[in-house]
């Protein structure tokens, strides 16, 4: 998975012409542990329908800023530059998975 910083986001997530999944998440939390083996495991299996990647909200204060984001891991999925849809909280590997291909 990709680690996305406030200085790459625009020309990683915004320009993409892939659909981007960004993962919100941080060190200390434990729930973002929990769903980070399932979103690299889905990562390799969706291959190049969907980019999944991931920003530290305490390394990179300004992207979860914008966008809204007040508790983690919040998972935001962009098509075309725009947030299409968003899931709080972890939830277990075929359910995000779901979740995903529904959003793409």
């Amino acid at each position: 998975m990709k680690e996305i910083t406030d200085e790459t986001f625009d020309a990683d997530v915004l320009q993409s012409t892939t659909p981007v999944l960004i993962d919100f998440w941080a060190e200390w939390c434990g729930p973002c542990k929990q769903i980070a083996p399932a979103l690299e495991e889905i990562a390799g299996e969706m291959g190049d329908k969907v980019i999944i990647a991931k920003v530290n909200i305490d390394d990179n204060p300004q992207t979860p800023s914008k966008y809204g984001v007040r508790g983690i891991p919040t998972l935001m999925m962009f098509k075309n530059g725009q947030p299409a849809a968003v899931k709080i909280g972890a939830l277990p590997k075929n359910k995000l998975q779901e979740w995903i291909e529904s959003s793409i």
